[in-house]
């Protein structure tokens, strides 16, 4: 029991939220009418004038309950306790149901002891106004509900938000992890190479000393090319898992994803320009992103009868093209912003690329790709 208290003291606060958003400008310009117009019209109304003071007075701190929800939940519960007070009573303005942003505020974005310090402040606040006899027994233990309710919702958010983040950094190392194997097979590809023309060159430089320069220069460009594609893993590591030994695909294997005969939406695929030429990082990257957004396509493209896939090397980038005519609605942009088009768009970025997605005006989704020809980070 005391871990468990010392493990919510400790909690940190999570990744720092924006200060505020114009939504918090929107619903303070929102409330503000609504506390006038309350005040205005409900004549039965006690204390008019302090209420609205304190209803307006207090929805500026609206505007601080995410970056600092405690100091903006001890003064909200501590001015409303001293105006109980003043007013012998508990504000009734029914605009003022706005507090119960602050609990969730403070559990969704405070720290640990920030959360107890604040759940104190407010549990003190309506155990005074229960012994004052402001709150009967019944009200004060549906307000305690109330407060418990927004409390709980915040650290619900919290910990989805948090597990939601975790789980893509997951997606992002496994994306990462397959692009160092693909890079791995390249720079081992250029390395072989390298020893081949080095054997070559000391076998035969008694008979031809020429050979030996010719070698030299072999090796040069291979070395140069195998510099470049490793300077392009990025710190992408490998974890201990049983090597792939099937050879990295290329932009020419894309020819495969074509499916004339199967089931499902016809795949028409066409390459224009020089692919012989593309670094193999690249190469294996275009076939990549190619692979996922059929894949997708295929699972996620209701009623598609064809997908396109148009990959054009020009001077500098390569660029992918992949689109179909499936419906476009809610469930399938869910599933396009999914796993998938994540690992993409970080494939994309550690190239130095770019690669997005997005519905087509009419029917229909387009994925876009451009890698530089450099293979390398940005």
């Amino acid at each position: 029991m005391f871990a468990l208290m010392r493990s919510v003291w400790d909690e940190p606060r999570p990744v720092r939220a924006a200060a505020r958003l114009w939504w918090d400008w929107a619903l303070v310009a929102l409330l503000l009418p609504v506390a006038v117009l309350e005040t205005v019209l409900r004549p039965e109304l006690s204390a008019r004038v302090g209420s609205l003071v304190l209803a307006v007075g207090l929805l500026p701190l609206l505007l601080l309950r995410r970056s600092r929800p405690l100091l903006a939940v001890g003064v909200v519960f501590g001015v409303t306790a001293v105006a109980s007070l003043v007013f012998w009573g508990e504000p009734g303005l029914n605009v003022m149901i706005y507090l119960v942003l602050f609990p969730f505020s403070l559990f969704r974005w405070g720290s640990g002891r920030e959360a107890v310090i604040g759940l104190a402040i407010m549990l003190g606040k309506v155990g005074l106004s229960a012994a004052l006899g402001f709150l009967s027994a019944g009200e004060a233990v549906a307000g305690s509900a109330v407060l418990g309710t927004a409390c709980a919702l915040g650290a619900a958010v919290r910990y989805r938000a948090r597990a939601r983040a975790r789980e893509l950094d997951q997606v992002k190392l496994l994306e990462r992890e397959r692009l160092a194997r693909d890079l791995h097979d390249t720079v081992a590809h250029h390395v072989s190479a390298m020893a081949i023309r080095a054997q070559a060159g000391l076998a035969t430089a008694a008979s031809r000393p020429e050979a030996a320069i010719e070698a030299l220069g072999l090796i040069e460009s291979e070395a140069s090319r195998a510099l470049t594609e490793m300077r392009t893993m990025v710190r992408a590591l490998r974890h201990d898992e049983p090597a792939d030994l099937a050879p990295s695909p290329t932009v020419a294997d894309i020819e495969r994803l074509a499916s004339p005969g199967r089931p499902g939406p016809e795949v028409d695929v066409r390459i224009d320009g020089a692919v012989e030429d593309l670094p193999k990082s690249v190469g294996t990257a275009i076939y990549r992103l190619t692979q996922e957004s059929v894949t997708n396509a295929r699972r996620h493209a209701r009623h598609a009868t064809r997908i396109e896939v148009r990959v054009t090397v020009g001077d500098s980038s390569v660029r992918l093209r992949v689109s179909d005519d499936g419906d476009t609605g809610h469930l399938r942009g869910t599933s396009a912003q999914g796993h998938g088009l994540i690992g993409m768009t970080e494939r994309a970025g550690l190239l130095g690329g770019r690669c997005e997605a997005g519905p087509n005006p009419g029917r229909g989704w387009t994925v876009t790709a451009v890698l530089p020809l450099t293979g390398s980070a940005a």
